[in-house]
């Protein structure tokens, strides 16, 4: 079904209207009235319902059913600030993988990446990158993004919980940790975390985990490492939050 982000409340039955974007993809499908089509919000709220109307800028959706998509327990990334691509990349498979939030990590070894994805107009790209993914998925949620902030302030915003620092050296793997929700995932940049961060981390209660035996890119890392804290917490973990 082609599913549509709208931050407006909607309910039933009702009437949304949506913009140019959302009628010229009808168009490009070669829908029109009658075509059945869902509703998401990002915070958890969704729809059902069909195309009134159809106009050049516009389309207009008779709403029919409003249901809820309840919030799976609380994941949240500290992502690197890094590559702009590869950022990219991350926002969507992690919004498809119901990450709860994104806080970019300006750590040491940021600077020296370039072009580096970073500042307001790029934060906005990634929100608009999570949008098509949670419509593509039918996922209920978008994350919380939140603007770059160096370590230490990342640490204080950090949810107490599960506290996990993706280290390709760690003894620990991560699929053999007990954890319980909230879980932050601390992933850092291309070369590494250095040592003195690493020891930040670890004296704010964060553990080292591996996720394979070798050095992986930040984004390979970040999804696998989103994937499996999910499939443990579906397993046997708990929310707390």
């Amino acid at each position: 079904m082609i599913t549509f982000f709208c931050n407006e409340p909607f309910s039933a039955p009702g009437q949304i209207l949506l913009g140019t974007e959302a009628a010229q993809h009808l168009r490009v499908l070669r829908a029109g009235a009658g075509q059945a089509v869902a509703l998401r919000d990002g915070k958890g709220s969704a729809a059902s319902g069909v195309v009134a109307r159809l106009a050049k800028r516009s389309v207009t959706i008779d709403v029919t059913e409003v249901s809820r998509i309840e919030a799976q327990p609380p994941v949240h990334l500290m992502v690197p600030v890094a590559d702009r691509d590869r950022m990219l990349m991350l926002a969507e498979k992690c919004t498809e993988l119901s990450a709860t939030s994104w806080r970019p990590v300006m750590w040491r070894r940021s600077r020296s990446v370039g072009p580096l994805g970073d500042g307001p107009a790029f934060q906005a790209r990634v929100q608009g990158r999570m949008v098509a993914a949670l419509t593509q998925s039918g996922g209920g949620w978008v994350p919380d993004v939140h603007p770059s902030a160096p370590l230490s302030r990342a640490m204080a915003a950090a949810p107490a919980g599960t506290r996990l620092m993706l280290d390709a050296r760690a003894e620990q793997p991560l699929a053999v940790v007990t954890m319980t929700a909230p879980v932050v995932i601390a992933i850092g940049p291309e070369g590494g975390i250095e040592p003195a961060e690493s020891a930040e981390l670890i004296s704010a209660g964060f553990t080292p985990v591996r996720i394979a035996g070798s050095v992986l890119r930040f984004e390979t890392a970040g999804m696998s490492a989103l994937a499996v804290v999910r499939c443990l917490l579906d397993k046997g973990g708990s929310s707390n939050a």
